[in-house]
């Protein structure tokens, strides 16, 4: 096998090494029974027990409270943005749903929501090219909306919240794609939370969605048999066949989550990446940071060179150092790079290292 090289892509992202290996070893033979998981039926024991020990997994390392729901569904953290409309715009007979705009998946989620009821947004931070996450105050919700939604952190600009609003007079719902067990989160402070697999739980194309059990009967009821998260709690998640294996490599990541220490060590880990990666821009007058210091994300980087030639050459002569997956966020001409739960210490430095290297030859 060639090298093993650092995938800093926003995602699909890099999985933990010793899960792909069991993954690679009973690929073929899964727990002695002959098969593989993705031959074998879904009302198995076998396939039951994975689905129960994942969910166990996510009520321990979130530690949630006793009101709140693990479901899963198909079409990861992309189909969520119909998902939550379709499933909470009921809560008001006004239809409405308030947005604090940081960015393109926010907007995304806008666009999806508009086809199903009236969108807010009551706060933002474009006019500064979303490089900071907006004020809010509690006294700035409307209690007549369905919910209020956030990007808890945005892999586009780079920012995220620090600190929640709360309490607030509507459920907060909360876009928790990329960071998902990357830092200790108050999950009470929620009326949902949602996350697509492919950052920090798997596979694309899988959400793991967290509820408060008072909003699984808010729905329109124009909302799809297989989006319904009443169904979806109710049929264990298979209201028909789900993705089995993104399932099971699921559960062997969130066994290696609590086996590394849980949230708390992957927060101090991801705290160290960061502190390295951000000691480097703030050392520089080459690189410019787009997001302002005090909502910087641990999980994606964005930065910029002095002109365009020079980040030609910075993404070209990463990948020949074996540093692969850096790109521009769309609409922007800088780096985005992202350093998830499974990317090591040693992943970090390797970047931290080329940037200065690529600063001292070119800067």
């Amino acid at each position: 096998m060639k090298q093993r090289v650092f995938n800093y892509g926003a995602g699909p992202a890099m999985l933990p090494v010793p899960v792909m290996e069991q993954v690679q070893a009973e690929f073929l033979d899964y727990g002695g029974t002959g098969m593989s998981i993705i031959e074998m039926n879904h009302r198995n024991n076998e396939f039951m027990e994975i689905l129960a020990t994942a969910k166990a997994l996510y009520r321990e390392l979130l530690e949630l409270p006793d009101n709140y729901q693990v479901i899963f569904s198909h079409g990861g953290g992309a189909m969520q943005f119909s998902s939550v409309a379709l499933n909470l715009m009921g809560r008001h007979p006004d239809r409405k749903a308030l947005f604090c705009n940081t960015g393109f998946f926010t907007q995304r989620a806008m666009e999806e929501a508009r086809r199903f009821g009236k969108v807010e947004v009551i706060t933002s931070s474009e006019e500064t090219g979303f490089d900071h996450i907006p004020h809010l105050d509690p006294g700035m919700v409307d209690g007549d909306a369905a919910y209020l939604h956030i990007t808890t952190n945005n892999t586009m600009m780079g920012t995220r919240w620090e600190e929640f609003p709360h309490p607030l007079p509507v459920p907060l719902v909360g876009d928790f794609t990329s960071e998902i067990l990357s830092r200790k989160v108050d999950v009470s402070q929620f009326g949902l939370l949602f996350a697509g697999f492919q950052k920090n739980l798997g596979p694309p194309g899988t959400a793991a969605i967290i509820i408060r059990d008072d909003l699984l009967d808010c729905a329109l009821p124009e909302v799809a048999r297989q989006l319904s998260y009443k169904v979806l709690a109710e049929t264990d998640s298979m209201p028909s066949t789900p993705n089995v294996f993104n399932m099971w490599v699921n559960k062997l990541v969130m066994e290696w989550t609590r086996d590394m220490g849980g949230v708390e060590a992957m927060e101090a880990l991801n705290d160290k990446k960061a502190a390295r990666i951000y000691g480097v821009i703030d050392a520089s007058d080459f690189y410019t940071g787009h997001a302002r210091k005090d909502c910087r994300s641990t999980q994606n980087y964005t930065f910029g060179v002095p002109n365009p030639d020079l980040l030609a050459m910075f993404f070209a002569e990463s990948v020949e150092q074996g540093l692969h997956g850096m790109r521009p966020p769309l609409m922007r001409q800088d780096v985005r790079t992202s350093l998830y739960n499974a990317m090591p210490m040693e992943g970090a430095e390797v970047l931290a290292t080329f940037m200065e290297d690529f600063e001292r030859r070119h800067g």
